[in-house]
């Protein structure tokens, strides 16, 4: 299932020119053209699916598996020595492009990218509640 209308759709099946580092029969990856630091890509699935949790699971798991492949590159080759990889489901958690896809931002010693949030405590209530989840 493709959207019309979702500008992810269009470049991960070839109607937009990107600057493609990988693809495949599901998934092409391309550079951000905003990065938060030089070699910053984008996974996408040629398919449209919201967030992860409309994500078939074996995409899911093979969408990992391109992400490693494609962070491994590119951190050998800009010799980067650190590497976040993003996932964002939703508005308040920082998605602004509603198209699963996954952030691959290479570090570098001095960069400016924050990618991070204030640690919280875990309360014994807060823990008692989310284990009886997985019960």
């Amino acid at each position: 299932m493709k959207d019309c209308n979702c500008i992810f759709c269009k470049i991960a099946n070839g109607e937009i020119p990107s600057a493609t580092l990988y693809e495949d029969s599901d998934f092409r990856v391309i550079l951000d053209l905003n990065p938060a630091s030089k070699g910053h890509a984008l996974v996408l699935p040629k398919e449209h699916y919201a967030n992860v949790f409309e994500l078939p699971e074996d995409l899911a798991g093979k969408a990992f598996v391109v992400a490693k492949k494609v962070a491994s590159r590119l951190s050998e080759g800009l010799g980067a020595i650190g590497f976040n990889i993003v996932q964002n489901n939703g508005e308040p958690a920082g998605q602004t492009v509603f198209h699963f896809h996954i952030h691959l931002i290479p570090r570098y010693e001095g960069d400016t990218v924050h990618v991070g949030w204030k640690p919280g405590t875990l309360s014994d209530d807060d823990k008692k509640e989310i284990l009886d989840l997985f019960e």
